[in-house]
């Protein structure tokens, strides 16, 4: 274990970011903790002035993103390890969504974890060696009913992290995808913006989602996720994609079964698209 290594983590002020902050803290890694509101991660930095550094961090604004990299770089005099953790949910139906909502959200999941890994990966080229760390979640995996646009924004993050994993291989830079299941976080309640259904047919389906009825009872516990996220930046092969929860991995087992079962009974459909050789 490298214990100058240098992380920057986004959204440190509740859930996965708080808890992973703290446990990196205290594995004693210099750590760039990031929040829009610098009062939700000050203690935090409290007492950690030589391996903390607290930066107030909105990454939908790239200013705010030029200034915490720079500033990580004064400080530490390189980058290790990016987790891109800021993200939101929206529950509404896709019927009824609202465009506002769902755009803000992709601002966010989507464009802030690509902002911020674009700003880390000069210096990561340059020292030749990184790891980028995206949290998913089992909805960029699977998708559900009343979180069609969350389901967007995360398999859009598992497509482009595929990508740039084969892209910045050369470069010695790492990158690995975690999908969640249920965590107690604040996923589903202040992070979350909701559309209640008016159309009579999808309340019932989406109405766990929207309800949040399961919120402060979720099966997984954030701290032992922070604690299966360092081990995975530790390994010297870390895992292009890391499933958190029970949940998540029958869920996901259970789907791409169903989808190989589903290519082998349409095979000769497909191989015979082709031109015949």
């Amino acid at each position: 274990m490298n214990k100058n290594k240098v992380w920057i983590i986004t959204g440190c002020s509740t859930g996965f970011g708080r808890e992973l902050a703290k446990a990196a803290i205290e594995a004693g890694y210099n750590v760039v903790v990031t929040a829009r509101n610098l009062n939700g991660i000050a203690d935090l930095a409290g007492g950690n002035a030589d391996n903390v550094l607290a930066m107030e961090l909105d990454v939908t604004k790239p200013d705010q993103i030029e200034k915490t990299v720079k500033a990580a770089i004064e400080k530490f005099g390189r980058i290790d390890v990016l987790v891109n953790n800021a993200g939101i949910g929206y529950f509404s139906s896709i019927e009824e969504a609202v465009e506002e909502e769902a755009r803000k959200m992709f601002e966010i999941n989507f464009w802030g974890l690509m902002h911020m890994t674009g700003a880390v990966l000069p210096y990561m080229r340059d020292q030749c060696s990184g790891h980028i760390i995206n949290i998913s979640s089992i909805g960029g995996l699977v998708s559900f009913p009343g979180v069609g646009y969350y389901n967007g924004t995360k398999y859009a993050v598992e497509g482009i992290s595929e990508s740039l994993s084969q892209e910045v291989a050369p470069f010695n830079i790492r990158v690995t995808i975690i999908e969640p299941s249920n965590f107690r976080t604040d996923w589903s309640g202040r992070s979350a913006a909701k559309t209640t259904s008016a159309i009579k047919e999808y309340q019932e389906l989406i109405a766990p989602f929207v309800t949040g009825e399961n919120h402060g009872n979720e099966p997984g516990d954030p701290k032992k996720a922070a604690e299966a996220i360092i081990s995975a930046a530790e390994s010297e092969e870390p895992p292009l994609r890391l499933l958190l929860g029970s949940d998540a991995y029958h869920i996901s087992v259970k789907k791409y079964t169903e989808t190989l079962n589903n290519f082998e009974k349409w095979k000769e459909v497909s191989v015979n698209a082709d031109f015949p050789k």
